[in-house]
Protein backbone atom coordinates (compact mmCIF):
# COMPACT_ATOMS: atom_id res chain seq x y z
CA UNK A 1 0.00 0.00 0.00
CA UNK A 2 1.42 3.34 -1.02
CA UNK A 3 0.09 6.87 -0.81
CA UNK A 4 0.52 10.32 0.64
CA UNK A 5 0.25 11.30 4.30
CA UNK A 6 -2.47 13.49 5.71
CA UNK A 7 -1.16 14.59 9.10
CA UNK A 8 -3.48 15.11 12.06
CA UNK A 9 -2.65 15.78 15.69
CA UNK A 10 -3.52 14.13 18.99
CA UNK A 11 -7.01 13.31 20.21
CA UNK A 12 -8.83 13.11 16.88
CA UNK A 13 -12.22 11.96 18.09
CA UNK A 14 -14.91 10.01 16.30
CA UNK A 15 -16.90 13.27 16.48
CA UNK A 16 -14.21 14.95 14.36
CA UNK A 17 -14.19 11.99 11.98
CA UNK A 18 -17.97 11.76 11.63
CA UNK A 19 -19.67 14.86 13.02
CA UNK A 20 -22.81 14.23 15.03
CA UNK A 21 -24.78 16.72 12.95
CA UNK A 22 -24.63 14.14 10.15
CA UNK A 23 -25.98 11.27 12.24
CA UNK A 24 -29.02 11.11 9.95
CA UNK A 25 -26.66 9.91 7.17
CA UNK A 26 -25.63 6.71 8.99
CA UNK A 27 -27.83 4.72 6.63
CA UNK A 28 -26.18 6.41 3.62
CA UNK A 29 -22.48 5.82 4.26
CA UNK A 30 -21.24 7.06 0.86
CA UNK A 31 -22.94 10.40 1.54
CA UNK A 32 -21.61 10.46 5.11
CA UNK A 33 -18.11 9.81 3.72
CA UNK A 34 -18.37 13.11 1.83
CA UNK A 35 -18.10 14.78 5.27
CA UNK A 36 -15.26 12.67 6.70
CA UNK A 37 -12.91 14.63 8.97
CA UNK A 38 -14.32 17.96 7.78
CA UNK A 39 -14.30 19.36 11.32
CA UNK A 40 -10.63 18.42 11.72
CA UNK A 41 -9.51 19.62 8.26
CA UNK A 42 -12.12 20.83 5.84
CA UNK A 43 -9.92 20.34 2.74
CA UNK A 44 -9.35 16.65 3.52
CA UNK A 45 -12.69 15.42 2.20
CA UNK A 46 -12.27 17.17 -1.15
CA UNK A 47 -8.59 16.40 -1.69
CA UNK A 48 -8.04 12.90 -0.29
CA UNK A 49 -7.16 10.36 -3.00
CA UNK A 50 -7.45 6.57 -3.04
CA UNK A 51 -4.44 5.04 -1.33
CA UNK A 52 -3.74 8.03 0.93
CA UNK A 53 -2.87 7.56 4.62
CA UNK A 54 -4.37 9.25 7.65
CA UNK A 55 -1.53 9.89 10.10
CA UNK A 56 -2.45 10.82 13.65
CA UNK A 57 -0.85 11.43 16.99
CA UNK A 58 -1.92 9.94 20.30
CA UNK A 59 -5.39 8.62 21.10
CA UNK A 60 -6.73 8.57 17.54
CA UNK A 61 -10.43 7.69 17.41
CA UNK A 62 -11.32 8.52 21.00
CA UNK A 63 -14.89 9.20 21.99
CA UNK A 64 -18.08 7.38 21.19
CA UNK A 65 -17.77 4.01 19.49
CA UNK A 66 -19.21 5.09 16.17
CA UNK A 67 -18.48 2.10 13.98
CA UNK A 68 -19.17 4.24 10.92
CA UNK A 69 -16.13 6.46 11.68
CA UNK A 70 -13.54 4.00 10.30
CA UNK A 71 -15.97 2.92 7.57
CA UNK A 72 -16.19 6.42 6.12
CA UNK A 73 -12.41 6.84 6.33
CA UNK A 74 -12.11 3.67 4.25
CA UNK A 75 -14.87 4.79 1.86
CA UNK A 76 -12.97 8.04 1.32
CA UNK A 77 -10.16 5.92 -0.17
CA UNK A 78 -7.74 5.88 2.76
CA UNK A 79 -5.67 2.68 2.75
CA UNK A 80 -4.37 2.87 6.34
CA UNK A 81 -4.54 4.86 9.54
CA UNK A 82 -1.20 5.23 11.31
CA UNK A 83 -1.01 6.80 14.76
CA UNK A 84 1.05 6.83 17.94
CA UNK A 85 -1.89 5.26 19.78
CA UNK A 86 -5.54 4.45 19.18
CA UNK A 87 -8.70 4.34 21.21
CA UNK A 88 -9.26 0.60 21.67
CA UNK A 89 -12.74 0.41 20.14
CA UNK A 90 -11.76 2.52 17.13
CA UNK A 91 -8.74 0.27 16.50
CA UNK A 92 -10.90 -2.88 16.64
CA UNK A 93 -13.52 -1.30 14.39
CA UNK A 94 -10.80 -0.53 11.83
CA UNK A 95 -9.63 -4.15 11.76
CA UNK A 96 -13.21 -5.43 11.67
CA UNK A 97 -14.01 -3.39 8.55
CA UNK A 98 -10.71 -4.22 6.85
CA UNK A 99 -8.90 -0.91 7.33
CA UNK A 100 -5.32 -1.37 8.55
CA UNK A 101 -4.52 0.63 11.69
CA UNK A 102 -0.88 0.60 12.73
CA UNK A 103 0.63 1.93 15.92
CA UNK A 104 3.87 3.66 15.00
CA UNK A 105 5.86 6.75 15.98
CA UNK A 106 4.42 9.30 13.57
CA UNK A 107 6.60 12.26 14.65
CA UNK A 108 8.96 11.78 11.71
CA UNK A 109 6.17 11.79 9.12
CA UNK A 110 5.26 15.15 7.61
CA UNK A 111 2.24 16.29 5.66
CA UNK A 112 2.21 14.95 2.08
CA UNK A 113 5.14 12.54 2.61
CA UNK A 114 4.85 9.47 0.40
CA UNK A 115 4.36 6.36 2.52
CA UNK A 116 4.57 2.65 1.80
CA UNK A 117 3.09 0.05 4.17
CA UNK A 118 4.40 -3.49 4.51
CA UNK A 119 1.96 -4.99 6.99
CA UNK A 120 3.62 -8.42 7.04
CA UNK A 121 7.07 -6.97 7.78
CA UNK A 122 5.73 -4.43 10.29
CA UNK A 123 7.25 -1.48 8.44
CA UNK A 124 5.81 1.85 7.42
CA UNK A 125 8.35 3.44 5.09
CA UNK A 126 8.46 7.17 4.64
CA UNK A 127 9.61 7.10 1.02
CA UNK A 128 10.05 10.88 0.95
CA UNK A 129 12.61 10.77 3.75
CA UNK A 130 13.94 7.25 3.19
CA UNK A 131 13.05 6.26 6.76
CA UNK A 132 11.65 2.90 7.88
CA UNK A 133 9.31 3.11 10.86
CA UNK A 134 8.70 -0.25 12.49
CA UNK A 135 5.64 -1.31 14.38
CA UNK A 136 4.79 -4.51 16.26
CA UNK A 137 3.53 -7.18 13.89
CA UNK A 138 -0.17 -7.88 14.15
CA UNK A 139 -1.34 -11.28 15.32
CA UNK A 140 -2.01 -13.62 12.37
CA UNK A 141 -5.77 -13.59 12.96
CA UNK A 142 -5.81 -9.80 12.54
CA UNK A 143 -3.82 -9.89 9.31
CA UNK A 144 -6.12 -12.65 8.07
CA UNK A 145 -9.15 -10.45 8.81
CA UNK A 146 -7.53 -7.50 7.00
CA UNK A 147 -6.57 -9.62 3.99
CA UNK A 148 -10.15 -10.89 3.75
CA UNK A 149 -11.46 -7.31 3.70
CA UNK A 150 -12.87 -7.31 7.22
CA UNK A 151 -14.44 -9.56 9.82
CA UNK A 152 -17.66 -10.34 7.92
CA UNK A 153 -15.86 -11.49 4.73
CA UNK A 154 -13.35 -13.41 6.88
CA UNK A 155 -16.11 -15.31 8.67
CA UNK A 156 -17.95 -16.03 5.46
CA UNK A 157 -14.78 -17.30 3.75
CA UNK A 158 -13.40 -19.33 6.65
CA UNK A 159 -16.47 -20.42 8.55
CA UNK A 160 -19.20 -20.49 5.94
CA UNK A 161 -21.51 -17.90 7.42
CA UNK A 162 -22.08 -14.18 7.26
CA UNK A 163 -22.73 -11.78 10.07
CA UNK A 164 -26.21 -10.38 10.26
CA UNK A 165 -26.36 -6.64 9.96
CA UNK A 166 -28.75 -4.21 11.52
CA UNK A 167 -30.25 -4.10 14.94
CA UNK A 168 -32.16 -6.88 16.58
CA UNK A 169 -35.74 -5.94 17.21
CA UNK A 170 -37.70 -6.45 20.44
Amino acid sequence: MSGRAWKFGDDISTDLIAAGRYAYLRTNLPELARHVLEDARDEFRAQVKPGDFVVGGRNFGLGSSREHAPIIIKLAGVCCVAAKSFARIFFRNCINIGLPAVTVDTDRIDEADELDLDLAAGVLKDVTKGVDLSFPPMPPIMTDILEAGGLAPYLKKNHGFALRTGRAGP
